[in-house]
């Protein structure tokens, strides 16, 4: 089960306290930078691993300028649509409401998780950028820890996602094998611990070197585990002779 430390209190709670029902994801984004898309990719990582656990979510946008930039913003960089919070109420059987928000942010009474800030080089965030590598350069520090968006940052994300996708893509090749228990073990673990995605990524990064592990095995890990990152690293399925 997910379990979220609240900023307010500095304590874990259950990102889904009842089984079955549902939890609402706030993210709020003030305007249109690089820290407000920071914001809504951890709502959507969020949401991914509730959704990952069988939790039925509803995710909201509290966003009252710039709100098409936002939303461009937010598709270009994998994060699936929010609702807009001026046009919803409470939701039917709803058991938890988690607030996704600027570290300096303001919330409203529920659980808090504060997102740290991004020095970004350039301030328009897409410019120039593949949106997928900006997604793991904002994904591979903890989120409480701030982001330094520049060159580097963005060539290292870059250059990640070209070799994980030609492998995943050759590995495709071999015939499937199931993820190894203690893989899979390692994977839910990492992200329903606080949401720590830079130990799944670390964790990817052995698997793919990890000799006793068979090459469709490690297709079924990464796939398994783009379901919450979001990195399209199927994409060059097929393009290998």
């Amino acid at each position: 089960m997910l379990r979220i430390i609240d900023a307010r209190t500095g304590v874990p709670v259950d990102a889904a306290p009842a089984r079955r029902g549902l939890t609402r994801v706030e993210a709020h984004a003030p305007g249109f930078d690089t820290g407000a898309l920071r914001v809504l990719l951890v709502t959507d990582l969020l949401v991914r691993a509730l959704e990952l656990g069988g939790t039925p979510v509803w995710a909201v946008l509290h966003g009252h300028r710039d709100q098409p930039e936002l939303r461009a913003g937010a598709a270009a960089l994998g994060i699936r649509p929010l609702e807009d919070s001026r046009e919803v109420g409470h939701g039917l059987g709803e058991k938890q409401v988690i607030h996704v928000v600027a570290e300096d942010g303001v919330s409203p009474d529920g659980v808090r998780v504060a997102v740290a800030p991004v020095h970004a080089e350039s301030p328009a965030p897409l410019t120039g950028a593949d949106p997928v590598a900006l997604r793991l350069a904002l994904l591979t520090p903890p989120r409480s820890r701030p982001v330094r968006l520049d060159t580097v940052a963005l060539t290292e994300a870059h250059d990640t996602l070209v070799r994980w996708r030609r492998a995943v893509a050759d590995w495709a090749r071999h015939p499937s094998r199931p993820i190894p228990d203690g893989v899979r073990t390692e994977l839910r673990g990492a992200w329903e611990d606080d949401l720590d995605v830079p130990r799944v990524l670390r964790l990817l990064t052995r698997v793919e070197t990890e000799p006793d592990i068979p090459d469709g095995a490690r297709f079924e890990t990464y796939a398994y585990a783009d379901r919450l990152l979001g990195l399209d690293l199927t994409r060059d399925l097929g393009s290998l002779a």
